[in-house]
Formats: structure tokens, C-alpha cells, sequence
């Protein structure tokens, strides 16, 4: 029996490489080279092609080559019963979690303001934002990394989910009822949160309203987090000072897309964190021998709740 690697579009010689290194004699396949079907066990997959899982008739389990898994459950042809797991990588939980400090700090600090000074050779100092009021959307893993890293850096935070969380130091909100609560106080709005159809388009107008006045947005939880003309529209009112998006919607994002060009948005290429092949090959074949002895995969996702 075999083990597939269903990564369209990916470069997976180094993670396949890795894997054989550690079980030589495993049967590591990578799509489109299946062989037959009836062979594979368990596939580690990223963005396959909807309806492709129900092609392998012996299939037991299934992982996320990253922490999401919305990429697996939006498939209508998934099969059921199969269990599903994610990666958790300790390595990319502490970058996303930095990518969040350098999006707030660049925006605090002026850095695209002293840019634009230095390219005209003005000695100009401007004066640092007096925002210090941190809202983080998400308290899984990646978010509390991120609001610890936070309270480190002496800013007020605060944080929000669907369920009851306790962190030192992190004035924590939960349920639809402080929603609202946790939107009135904060001065930069971060979302964590994972991809389910409760959190979908929560980014919308009606958020946005209800943050302060030139509140700052940044997201790496999900492009469809993130209703994109309710955003364009908040900045455009003077609502919303700007934001910082690493995700979206289509991506690569479509190259006539406004937010390419626009003065008070920064774009990055979905690379706040990013799964290290040499770091998770282990944790996979793990899974795999859990697999074929009957035993439950480490983080195996709740499919109902969606993460």
C-alpha cells in the first residue's frame, strides 16, 4: 500500500525527499504518477481538484500540507468517514506570528512614510502613531503565539473567539455577544481565525463600523475572510486607515485587481507563514503508522466545525 503526495502546481521534491530519507522503504507516490488507485492509503494533499479524493476506493486517511484545512472541506465530493488531519509547525506559527508584529510595527512606526522621505531626501520625523490597542480574531495556536509575542512588546491586547480562552496578560472576548465588545477598543484588527462557514466574510462593513476610527486591518487567516469591497470602501470613507493582506480571495491575485495599486493597502504573496518540508515529513509519516495501526491521526480536525 502506498502513500500519495497531491500537491497540484507544487514544487514537492524536497518534502518527498525528506520523507524517503526517513522510511526507505515506503511506497511515496506523487501525483499526476499514481499508479494504481486501489493502492493508495494516504494522501498528504494541498488544493487538489475537487472530486479527485473519491478516486482512491482503500483511502483511510487524509492531511493538510499546511494548518488550514478549508482546501480539503470545500470539496463537494469528499468522502465521508475519512478522517483529516493538519500539520502543526511550530516553525511557521512563530513566522506568522511575526508577520503580524511587522505589519502593526511598519504601520506604527511610518516605515513606508520614511521611505518615501528618504527617496526625496527629506529629514522630516514623523510623529509614531499613539495606538497600542491589539485585537487578534483567532485564539487557536497561531493566534496566541501572536498575542503573547504582543504583550512582549508592551501593546494592550486583546483577543476573540467563539469559544471561552484564558492568556496572561490578553483581555480575552468570546461569542457573538463581545464581538462588538472587542471591535469597539482596538486599533489594529488582526485576523487568525480559521476558515468555516460561521467566519466567512466576517471582514465585512458592519466589522469595520465598528471599529475605531482609522483602525488598521491585517489578514492571514483566509481570503474569504475578507469582504474586499466592503474593505476598499471603509478606507475609502476615511474609516479605515489601511491594511496589510496576505491572503485573498483568487490567488495569485488577478493582476487588474485595485488592491495592487492602492496608496493604503500592502500586498504580500500568501507568505506570512510557510510550511517547511524538513519540519513536517516526520509529523506526516507519523500519522501515516497511526494510520495503519488503527490509531486516530494526530490533529485530526473536527469536520463539522471545520478546523
Amino acid at each position: 500500500m502506498a502513500l500519495l503526495v497531491l500537491m497540484p502546481g507544487r514544487n514537492t521534491d524536497t518534502l518527498v525527499a525528506r520523507m524517503r530519507s526517513l522510511r526507505p522503504n515506503l511506497d511515496i507516490r506523487v501525483w499526476p504518477e499514481i499508479g494504481n488507485t486501489s493502492d493508495i492509503e494516504f494522501i498528504v494533499t494541498w488544493n487538489h481538484s475537487p472530486g479527485e479524493l473519491k478516486k482512491y476506493p482503500n483511502l483511510r486517511g487524509i492531511s493538510s500540507y499546511g494548518a488550514g484545512v478549508d482546501h480539503i472541506l470545500r470539496d463537494p465530493e469528499l468522502p465521508e468517514g475519512i478522517p483529516i488531519a493538519r500539520v502543526v509547525d511550530q516553525k511557521l506559527i512563530h513566522e506568522v506570528s511575526q508577520y503580524a508584529v511587522s505589519a502593526v510595527l511598519n504601520q506604527k512606526r511610518h516605515w513606508e512614510g520614511y521611505r518615501e522621505n528618504q527617496r526625496k531626501k527629506k529629514w522630516r520625523p514623523i510623529p509614531m502613531a499613539k495606538t497600542d490597542a491589539i485585537g487578534i480574531l483567532g485564539l487557536g495556536q497561531i493566534g496566541q503565539t501572536t498575542a503573547r509575542a504582543f504583550v512582549k512588546l508592551g501593546f494592550h491586547v486583546y483577543g476573540w473567539d467563539r469559544a471561552p480562552k484564558k492568556i496572561q496578560s490578553v483581555h480575552c472576548f468570546h461569542g457573538e455577544a463581545q464581538f462588538a465588545q472587542l471591535l469597539s477598543v482596538v486599533d489594529y484588527l488582526i485576523c487568525s481565525l480559521p476558515l468555516t462557514p460561521s467566519t466567512k466574510n466576517i471582514l465585512n462593513k458592519k466589522t469595520f463600523r465598528r471599529l475605531k476610527q482609522g483602525a488598521y486591518v491585517i489578514n492571514m487567516g483566509r481570503g474569504d475572510h475578507l469582504v474586499e469591497e466592503d474593505l476598499l470602501e471603509a478606507i475609502e470613507e476615511g474609516h479605515i486607515s489601511g491594511a496589510c493582506l496576505d491572503v485573498f480571495r483568487m490567488e495569485p491575485l488577478p493582476q487588474g485587481h485595485p488592491f495592487w495599486n492602492h496608496p493604503k493597502i500592502t500586498v504580500t504573496p500568501h507568505i506570512a507563514g510557510i510550511t517547511d518540508p524538513d519540519a513536517v515529513a516526520g509529523q506526516l509519516l507519523k500519522n501515516y503508522r497511526r494510520m495503519q495501526k488503527g490509531l486516530p491521526p494526530l490533529n485530526t480536525i473536527n469536520r463539522q466545525r471545520g478546523f
